[in-house]
């Protein structure tokens, strides 16, 4: 029942935004009583919160597997980014989520964020970035994201945008022009959303 609750969630922020969703929405969505909502929940913001926990973890869980294949960091921030961004293209409902949600403002749980970091603050110590603070690293590449997510939800957007995004992202990291082009066009393994979490349920029941 969680899970159901959760799923609804995710098609609601999608479609509207975590602000402008209400508790009547998810319960009719997933048709369910105002009892069993607080049995698991005490507001929309708490169901939003472990909302964007598990589809963090989730994205990891689909991301980690590609991005270690890759020893530079570089070349791992640059896969990640590509990664959640090609959600646009296979994986709309997911990638509208991220969007609206705002990742980089993301609260009540760091771990996204802590996944970009991990690769950054390694590039960052190994002098593959230029020297900056994390954090605005970490918002460089987080924003990029985003933005390239909203761009790829629409028809007219190029459909190598993600590998374009990369490599802007890259370049303000500090790398050079042709090396950030270089690596934003890695040839990338598929990645496979897991067929037991909460994505894989939500883009079953919106096929």
């Amino acid at each position: 029942m969680r899970a159901r609750l959760l799923a609804s969630a995710m098609k609601l922020v999608a479609a509207k935004g975590p602000a402008a969703m209400s508790i009547d929405d998810v319960i009719s969505d997933a048709q369910v009583s105002r009892g069993t909502f607080y049995k698991y929940f005490t507001s929309p913001e708490e169901l939003v919160r472990e909302l964007a926990v598990d589809v963090a973890n989730e994205l990891i869980r689909m991301a980690e597997p590609v991005v270690q294949r890759f020893d530079d960091p570089a070349e791992r921030v640059s896969c990640g980014m590509r990664l959640v961004a090609r959600l646009a293209l296979e994986h709309p409902l997911a990638a509208s989520f991220l969007v609206r949600l705002g990742w980089p403002d993301v609260r009540g749980s760091t771990i996204l964020l802590d996944f970009v970091e991990r690769d950054l603050a390694e590039g960052l110590r190994r002098g593959r970035f230029v020297q900056m603070p994390l954090a605005l690293a970490v918002n460089i590449v987080a924003g990029t994201v985003v933005g390239a997510s909203n761009c790829m939800l629409k028809t007219a957007c190029e459909p190598d945008f993600a590998e374009q995004a990369a490599a802007a992202a890259l370049r303000a990291l500090g790398l050079d022009a042709n090396e950030a082009k270089r690596i934003a066009k890695l040839r990338l393994e598929p990645a496979r959303v897991d067929s037991s979490g909460l994505l894989s349920d939500v883009l079953a029941q919106s096929a």
